[in-house]
């Protein structure tokens, strides 16, 4: 009798968690039909879905995305966070999260559409995890990043500027060959950025062919990646053409104001935009952090910025 108990005990727990797969199947579902209606309604350019979410067999001609997060960490992080601290404690946490995913999905969305991705206008996001959803609309043209990073684009060709960002968000996230590595590219001005450094190795792009020295030719971005690896900056015009690798700044950093910890590379990096007109683009080797320099001052820093895929 008692082992005929346990069965009856599994058997119901089965039912109760596939009830629950189901009820939460069909959330999933509805909240995501409802907002693809909306997007349509809206003719939003973009639909970015984060979290554990069925986009299944939704027809819409709107360009979706997935913007992977780590649910389960998010979910042990709130519960150990608030075990002996009450449902107050609880609850802010749980405020302070979803605004992290709201700000982690506004930035993708914003790094997307600077990298061309994602068109101009507006952008429905959706969040979900196991017990909540949530819709977010959101315009493109009053993302703080975005705006920023338009300020680039009045020195260096928006079209260089992507090119720069994309690689450096691979090398943010990705590395090299599995190893963490920093690096730093400088952006316009070339004349006053070469006679303001000096060459730590033998620069490996002299004597290239234009199209093998230009970096809106993608076939060229390995080797820039490869190249990252190396001590020194790169020079680039503000067309794209790469002029050298492995330079090393000479520059004052007297009066440079940046967040402390940072090390050489995003001080000189900030001090050669403050004595020219160009634009500094900087990887951290250890936090994988993307900034933007410009007149001595960092203009944006992108935290591990992160790439969605078509859905």
């Amino acid at each position: 009798m008692e082992q005929k108990g346990m069965t009856a005990d599994h058997y119901s727990s089965e039912q109760e968690d596939t009830g629950q797969a189901e009820n939460y199947m069909k959330k999933n579902i509805f909240v995501v039909e409802t907002a693809v209606r909306l997007a349509e309604e809206i003719s939003s350019s973009a639909i970015i879905l984060s979290g554990d979410l069925c986009f299944e067999e939704i027809k819409t001609d709107i360009p979706t995305y997935y913007a992977f997060g780590d649910q389960k960490e998010l979910i042990n992080h709130l519960i150990s966070s608030s075990r002996g601290k009450g449902g107050r404690t609880f609850t802010n946490k749980m405020i302070d999260q979803s605004y992290h995913k709201l700000k982690e999905l506004e930035d993708i969305a914003a790094i997307e559409h600077v990298l061309g991705t994602i068109s101009e206008g507006t952008v429905v996001g959706i969040i979900g995890s196991m017990d909540s959803c949530a819709i977010v609309v959101h315009d493109l043209k009053e993302n703080e990043m975005v705006k920023k990073i338009r300020e680039c684009e009045e020195r260096v060709s928006p079209d260089v500027v992507r090119a720069v960002l994309t690689i450096c968000s691979d090398v943010a996230t990705k590395g090299r060959e599995g190893k963490k590595i920093g690096t730093a590219l400088i952006v316009g001005d070339v004349d006053e950025v070469m006679q303001r450094s000096h060459p730590l190795i033998i620069n490996p792009y002299l004597g290239q062919t234009p199209e093998d020295s230009n970096i809106l030719e993608e076939h060229n971005w390995e080797s820039v990646k490869e190249f990252a690896q190396l001590d020194g900056v790169f020079v680039i015009s503000e067309e794209g053409r790469i002029h050298a690798a492995g330079r090393y700044l000479d520059v004052d950093a007297k009066d440079i104001n940046i967040d402390k910890g940072l090390g050489g590379r995003h001080v000189s990096a900030a001090a050669i935009t403050r004595d020219t007109v160009a634009v500094a683009f900087t990887v951290s080797e250890s936090g994988g952090l993307v900034r933007i320099y410009i007149d001595g001052k960092e203009l944006v820093c992108i935290d591990k910025p992160q790439r969605c895929i078509p859905a």
